[in-house]
Formats: structure tokens, sequence, C-alpha cells
């Protein structure tokens, strides 16, 4: 008998994973601005692209929603 629905418990993906399954399974680019593994022109290139998309964000890199 199982104490959980299913679906739920087993192992937790890490957040790196969960991005790039979104990438190879949908085409979903999730990306940080700041990711060290990017170059000074990749990060600008995504700090536009967010700004293009969603407005500049709020300073002093504060999470707003709404």
């Amino acid at each position: 008998m199982r104490l959980y629905p299913k679906g739920y418990g087993g192992q937790r993906r890490d957040p790196e994973q969960v991005k790039r399954d979104g990438w190879r399974e949908q085409g979903v680019l999730a990306v940080s601005a700041d990711d060290d593994r990017l170059t000074w022109p990749e990060r600008e290139l995504v700090r536009q692209l967010g700004e293009k998309l969603y407005g500049k964000r709020a300073a002093g890199g504060e999470v707003r929603h709404g």
C-alpha cells in the first residue's frame, strides 16, 4: 500500500535537471542573467531579452510578482 498519491514521492529533480528537461522537451529556456557559466556578452543578451519580453528588473535585483 502506498501512502502517497500517484506522481508524488520518489526522487525530486534538481533545478538544473528541470531546466535541462524543459529545454530539451519543450524548447523553454530558463537562464539566470547572473549565471557564471556565461560570458559577459551572453549575460548582456539574456538581460536584453528579459527586458524586451518582461520589462526592467526591480532595482537591486529584487523579485517582484504581479
